[in-house]
């Protein structure tokens, strides 16, 4: 099974398994990826023979062409393993309170813990900055135009 989640953790790898499910079920030549990823054609080759290895695409060969197509029946093995973490939602905040905050054992220091109960709400972090930055905006020209020797008119 590690095998199958290395070869999908790379992002270029999945990237490429994105494109060529676009197309199922037809198939999709290297120049054609080559063109959709915008990457080389050894950077695309190197990863689909990755992707070949691990059974996730087919190959045909074509003269000098080669064909790739999605073969996700490996992904089935991955499927399974995720079903358990996958989490309908309807039921999430069931499964989720079930789920122990921090594990058995491990407990967090009291600084770390009062800080994070005094980390603002989003929005009021959104407010306050524009409330800085328009208060900065409005204090910035002054100096700016005295250190620069203008003098305002009035």
């Amino acid at each position: 099974m590690a095998d199958i989640f290395t070869v999908i953790a790379d992002p270029t790898r999945r990237e490429l398994l994105r494109v060529l499910l676009l197309r199922r079920p037809g198939e999709i030549s290297v120049g054609e990826l080559v063109t959709a990823l915008g990457l080389s054609q050894p950077t695309v080759s190197k990863h689909l023979r990755v992707l070949r290895d691990s059974g996730l695409v087919r190959v045909r060969e074509k003269g000098q062409h080669r064909y790739y197509s999605v073969d996700a029946e490996p992904l089935t093995e991955v499927q399974e393993w995720l079903s358990p973490f996958v989490v309908a939602p309807a039921s999430a905040g069931a499964q989720l309170a079930a789920v122990p905050a921090r594990g058995p054992g491990v407990s967090m220091p009291a600084p770390l813990r009062r800080a994070a109960e005094n980390l603002p709400d989003v929005g009021d972090v959104g407010t306050t900055l524009g409330r800085v930055v328009a208060g900065a905006q409005s204090r910035i020209p002054g100096p700016i135009k005295k250190r620069l020797g203008h003098r305002e008119q009035g």
